[in-house]
Order: C-alpha cells, then structure tokens, then sequence
C-alpha cells in the first residue's frame, strides 16, 4: 500500500477519534474543541501561525546547527584527546542530569529574550546525542581496517590526521546521521521550552498567550503546525542523511517496497 494512502488513512483514524471522544464525553470547546473547531482556527490564523512557526524553525534549524558543530568537535575531542576523555565526558553526562526547564531562565536572563538563546536552548538539547552518537561509532571502527592503514603507513604521525578523515570518520558517519535524525526529532523541544519562558514571537509564545485567552482552538492549531514542522524537519535530515550514505547497504527495505511472502 503506498506510504500517502497509510497516512492519510492514519490521520482520518486519528480526526475521527478525536471527534468521536468530544462527542462521548460532551467537552465544551475550552476543554477538548473538536477537529472542525481547529481547522477553522488554523485557517482564520494562518498568516499569524506561519510567522510565529518561520521564526520557531529558525531557532530549530540554528540549534540544530550548531549543535551538530558542537557534538561533532566535543566527538572528535574525546576520541583524540586521553585529558578530554577524563574530563570531559564526565562532565557531559552530568551535564544531562540538569533538566532543561531549570537552564531556560538562566538563558534567558544572559542572552535575553531575543532569539539566542532559544537557539542555545535548542543546541544544548541537541549536542548531546549528536556527541554520544558519534563518539560511538569512531570507537567503533573496524580494527582490522586501522591496521591495514597503519601498516601502509608505517604509523607515520603525518597520516594520523588522514586515518582520522579517511577511515574513522567515514565509518562512523551511520552512526552521525542516527544522532543527527534524533537531533532533529528532539529540536522543537529546546526551542519551544525557550519560547515558554520568554519570547515575543514563536509557535510556543502563541500557544501562551491563547492558553492565557482560553482560545483551546488556536493553541490546538499552533500545536498541529509544530508537529508538521518537528514531522517536515525530521524527514529533510532522514533523506539527507540517507542520500550522503548511498554507499551504506540497507538491509530494511523502505516501506512502500514491503510484500507480504
């Protein structure tokens, strides 16, 4: 069955529960609006939702960004580095231990309510499974291929640096992109935290103010537009990552090409 058709049904499913519990239960509209309610808000406001979501995929994008700079030179640190190992990935797995909600005033408060610091918001989510996944799969290089190549170079210091490039970094690259697509899946989640704090602008600001209005219907509506953004952002780094390793065998075969045997 094509992937369009699976969607479309899943998301007709979903409406109709959805509209089948507001029936059940008899929720008013500030409680639990239904589909119809929200679709209606959703169009009323579209020039106001998609200026508040471009800013949101903006703070996603640049924390993405330079998270995936960060996590990948913090990677390379603690492959290269016995000191950085000692100290710094100690520090890093404390460092997950502070929940987000409890930075986000301190952020605001130094970088102000401008769009720093939701970006850094966003990238302190995001360096770490990008730092962790790629970490791994440089560790995890095939031995027998860093053996071919320091034999061939007599483990010359002046070819470490290519070793690196050419072998380690390329056979860690799956794991990258499996941190890269766990990055972009959790990026919606530091930006909108920055935005509750404090902001002026953004998809998390609206959903504030109509929760603060009690207008259910546009909150719901900013909240489905979030969704399709975290959804369009994720599948943008899915192909990309999966276009930058054509040369890597998939064994699991997409979806659309499944036969029932």
């Amino acid at each position: 069955m094509n992937s369009l058709i699976r969607t479309a049904i899943t998301l007709i499913g979903l409406l109709l529960l959805w509209q089948g519990i507001v029936w059940v239960f008899e929720l008013p509209p500030y409680i639990l609006p239904a589909p119809d309610r929200v679709a209606v808000a959703l169009v009323d406001n579209a020039a106001l939702l998609l200026g508040e979501a471009a800013v949101t995929v903006a703070e996603m994008l640049l924390g993405l960004l330079f998270g995936s700079l960060l996590g990948a030179i913090a990677a390379i640190s603690l492959l290269l580095s016995p000191v950085a190992r000692r100290w710094l990935l100690p520090l890093l797995i404390a460092s997950q231990a502070v929940p987000v909600f409890a930075l986000a005033p301190l952020l605001v408060l130094w970088l102000g309510f401008g769009m720093a610091s939701k970006v850094m918001m966003a990238v302190l989510v995001i360096f770490f499974p990008v730092a962790v996944a790629l970490y791994d799969g440089l560790r995890r290089t095939e031995s027998g291929w860093l053996d071919l190549a320091r034999v061939m170079t007599a483990d010359a210091p002046r070819h470490r640096l290519r070793i690196l490039l050419h072998i380690r970094v390329m056979a860690a690259l799956p794991a990258f992109a499996s941190g890269l697509k766990i990055a972009a899946a959790v990026a919606p989640i530091g930006a909108v935290i920055g935005e509750w704090v404090g902001a002026s602008a953004g998809l998390g600001f609206r959903m504030l103010q109509a929760n603060a209005r009690v207008q259910t219907d546009l909150m719901f509506a900013a909240l489905i537009l979030l969704a399709a953004c975290a959804v369009g952002l994720y599948a943008g780094v899915d192909i990309a990552t999966r276009r930058l390793l054509r040369w890597q065998a998939d064994s699991h075969a997409p979806l659309s090409t499944d036969r029932v045997s």
